[in-house]
């Protein structure tokens, strides 16, 4: 079993014939994903390797009966119509890979989808793999790329940065544990889905055993995940790797994601490592170590 996705799941692509989107399509269809349309207004009649392109969501919908899920791959300028459009026309899984979208539009794409019970992964993120299952995104890159790093196992993953849920993946592959889901969330201040918001449908899949995470200073996201596992005494044993510790000493800076800035001390790597910790969760120094660590803590809960 898998999280959000299964190899049963179909979607579109909006902005499809966009350069990033046609990559994406094909990455995805060589990946063995069903792609039932493409969504560019006034490219109705095109098409992307065999992928029908539509006008609107609504023209794919009528054509092809309800749709799951949606990759959203337009301008940051109009990335809000888009998403409201999938929503409104009934799809319940939308992974947003655009980046530089203004916070007061995602907060209004995060409300909408709540309202509507959908769930937004991203945005600027690299989107979700169920290995030998189903793939919706660019996490992984080309498909023969995708096999070599993710396999079918035991431990869900999730992350802040795409390429870092790669490389966690391909880490794990080469100790020989495999994944169930992993999902690259995005590294903006504000995003579709955080990890605590994730943990229950992995508490609730079988197969998933055990949950690595990549995390970076900024943000509340791992002290709400901390909360979650204490409150709800979660079966599943954590590990995490944090990035970027350094920034401890440089208050008010940030690298890579948008979501790094560190405000205050609860922010810093230090006292997030100490959140995690108290909470149960191993921290891996480095992130060869997140395997041992891993079948340490599953041997301690078998």
């Amino acid at each position: 079993m898998s999280i959000l996705i299964t190899k049963e799941t179909n979607f579109i692509v909006q902005g499809i014939t966009g350069r990033e989107a046609v990559n994406l399509t094909r990455e995805n269809l060589d990946y063995g994903a069903t792609i039932v349309g493409g969504v560019t207004p006034g490219r109705a009649g095109r098409d992307v390797y065999g992928v029908p392109v539509y006008d609107c969501v609504r023209d794919v919908v009528a054509q092809h009966g309800p749709v799951e899920g949606s990759i959203v791959s337009v301008p940051p300028g109009f990335t809000k119509d888009a998403v409201f459009e999938a929503l409104e026309n009934g799809i319940r899984i939308i992974v947003v890979v655009t980046e530089n979208i203004p916070r007061k539009d995602v907060a209004q794409m995060v409300e909408l989808a709540r309202m509507r019970d959908a769930r937004i992964i991203g945005p600027n993120c690299l989107g979700i793999i169920s290995p030998d299952e189903a793939k919706m995104g660019g996490v992984g890159g080309p498909a023969a790329n995708t096999r070599q790093a993710y396999t079918k196992g035991p431990v869900g993953i999730m992350s802040r940065s795409g390429g870092m849920t790669t490389e966690i993946a391909s880490t794990l592959t080469a100790a020989g544990l495999g994944q169930s889901t992993c999902v690259s969330i995005g590294g903006d201040a504000i995003v579709g889905t955080t990890y605590a918001e994730l943990m229950p449908l992995f508490e609730a899949d079988a197969e998933t055993k055990a949950i690595a995470i990549y995390s970076e200073p900024g943000g509340r996201m791992e002290a709400e995940l901390a909360d979650w596992i204490r409150e709800h005494d979660s079966r599943l044993p954590v590990v995490a790797f944090m990035a970027g510790r350094f920034m401890d000493e440089m208050r008010g800076m940030r690298f890579g994601h948008a979501g790094t800035i560190v405000e205050g001390k609860e922010d810093t790597a230090a006292e997030k490592i100490e959140r995690l910790r108290s909470a149960g969760i191993d921290v891996a120094e480095r992130i060869e170590e997140i395997p041992d660590l891993v079948r340490k803590r599953m041997a301690e809960r078998s």
